[in-house]
């Protein structure tokens, strides 16, 4: 086909179901702006913190680990999704303790109902096991249009032992908004 200009009100493949391809690899889709997409979630927004600070806590109780690994937003319509990720080293100082973590939106746990309510759990198998590498990734669709804050949260199984976060590291925390 010459270059020029396909109107068309629906494009389907053949058989009803399948794949529709536009472009070729190596060629750029533009789509113009003013153009309202449906169907197509689109990155909107992006919020990042980072906390360079070693936090420790004896608390059995999540807590807020940083204000400063917290983020306050106001999602653009109910339906936006967000996908968080978090990154940062977790320890404990106890010898065959763990060392929880979740993210909480507001005052809700994110993490699993389960009995330890975290997003992850990490063992130490030595006392003093400060820098085990950790990770979380999360969807969220909060349904508001009211600002929300998302805090990262630590605690340690055990109130005798400190649940050690960012020792020689840091807290990164990203959060993308995508239109839903």
């Amino acid at each position: 086909m010459a270059d020029g200009t396909l109107k068309v009100g629906t494009i389907t493949t053949s058989s009803g179901s399948g794949t529709i391809t536009l472009g070729q690899s190596g060629e750029t889709v533009t789509i113009p702006s003013g153009v309202t997409m449906s169907g197509i979630g689109k990155a909107i927004a992006n919020y990042f913190a980072v906390d360079t600070t070693e936090r420790n806590s004896t608390s059995t109780s999540f807590t807020t680990a940083s204000n400063t690994a917290s983020i306050t937003l106001t999602p653009a319509a109910t339906s936006s999704k967000f996908a968080l990720f978090s990154s940062f080293s977790i320890g404990n100082s106890g010898a065959d303790k763990r060392s929880l973590a979740t993210i909480y939106r507001d005052s809700t746990n994110l993490g699993s109902s389960g009995g330890d309510s975290c997003i992850i759990s990490s063992f130490s198998t030595q006392a003093n096991d400060k820098e085990i590498p950790a990770a979380m990734v999360y969807t969220d669709t909060p349904n508001t249009t009211s600002s929300i804050t998302y805090s990262l949260q630590f605690k340690t199984e055990n109130g005798s032992y400190q649940c050690y976060v960012a020792r020689r590291g840091l807290i990164s925390f990203n959060i993308i908004e995508y239109s839903g």
